[in-house]
C-alpha cells in the first residue's frame, strides 16, 4: 500500500510580534489543505525589513515557540535565524524541498503579497518548491485575488489557491504601537507571549 505524501506548510514571517492573526492562518491552512504540520520560520535577515527595525532574533523565536507550544501541528524552524546572510523565500524553500523530499510544501502568504509577488526574487523557483496559499479574509478581496491567481499561474505554471481565514484584523506593527502607547494587547496575543513582552520589557512597555 502506498503511503501518502506528507504535507508540510510553511509559515514565514518577522514574527515582531507573533500574533493570533498569524496563528488563525496557519490553523485555516492545516484544516483547509489537511497538512500534517505546520513550520513557522522566523525571518533572520529579511529583504524587506530594515534590520535595526526588527526585535532580536532570540527574542522573536522564543515568542513563536511560546505561541505554537499548545499545537501539535505547529512547528519551529530557526533556518532562517540561523543563515548570517540575506534570506530569500526561494533559498529557504530550496532548503526545505531538499529536506522534505519525500513531502510537499505548502507557502502560506497573505493575499495581499501576490500583488508585489512578481518583484520577489526568483517566484518562478517559489512555485517550483512550494504550492502556494494565499490568505484571504472577505468575499470581496476573494473576487479581486482570483484574477491575480490565474495570472501567476499561467506565468509561472504555478498551483495557487486561496487560502480562507477568519477575518482578524490585527498587525504587528499596531501591536507595537499599542505597547509604546502602554496600552494593552490583551486578547491580541497569546497570554504566554505577553507575558514575555511585559517581561522582558520589548517594544518600550505594556500592560498586562
Amino acid at each position: 500500500m502506498e503511503m501518502r505524501q506528507q504535507k508540510i506548510g510553511i509559515m514565514g514571517g518577522t514574527f515582531d510580534p507573533i500574533h493570533y492573526g498569524h496563528l488563525l492562518i496557519a490553523q485555516s491552512a492545516a484544516d483547509e489543505f489537511q497538512l500534517d504540520k505546520v513550520l513557522f520560520v522566523p525571518t533572520g535577515k529579511s529583504p524587506h525589513k530594515q534590520e535595526e527595525l526588527v526585535t532580536d532574533a532570540e527574542k522573536r523565536c522564543h515568542m513563536v515557540k511560546l505561541a505554537i507550544a499548545s499545537n501539535e501541528k505547529f512547528c519551529f524552524c530557526d533556518m532562517e535565524v540561523k543563515n548570517q546572510g540575506v534570506n530569500y523565500t526561494y533559498a529557504t524553500l530550496e532548503k526545505l524541498w531538499k529536506l522534505y523530499d519525500d513531502s510537499r510544501l505548502y507557502f502560506i502568504m497573505g493575499g495581499d503579497s501576490l500583488k508585489d509577488f512578481s518583484s520577489w526574487r526568483e517566484p518562478g523557483l517559489i512555485c517550483k518548491y512550494a504550492v502556494i496559499l494565499a490568505a484571504v479574509r472577505d468575499e470581496m478581496a476573494g473576487l479581486e485575488m482570483r484574477e491575480t491567481i490565474e495570472e501567476l499561474s499561467e506565468l509561472y505554471q504555478a498551483k495557487i489557491h486561496m487560502l480562507h481565514s477568519p477575518n482578524f484584523s490585527v498587525s504587528s506593527r499596531s501591536i507595537r504601537e499599542r505597547l509604546k502607547k502602554n496600552h494593552s494587547v490583551r486578547y491580541l496575543v497569546p497570554d504566554e507571549v505577553r507575558e514575555f513582552i511585559y517581561r522582558e520589557k520589548i517594544y518600550t512597555g505594556g500592560i498586562l
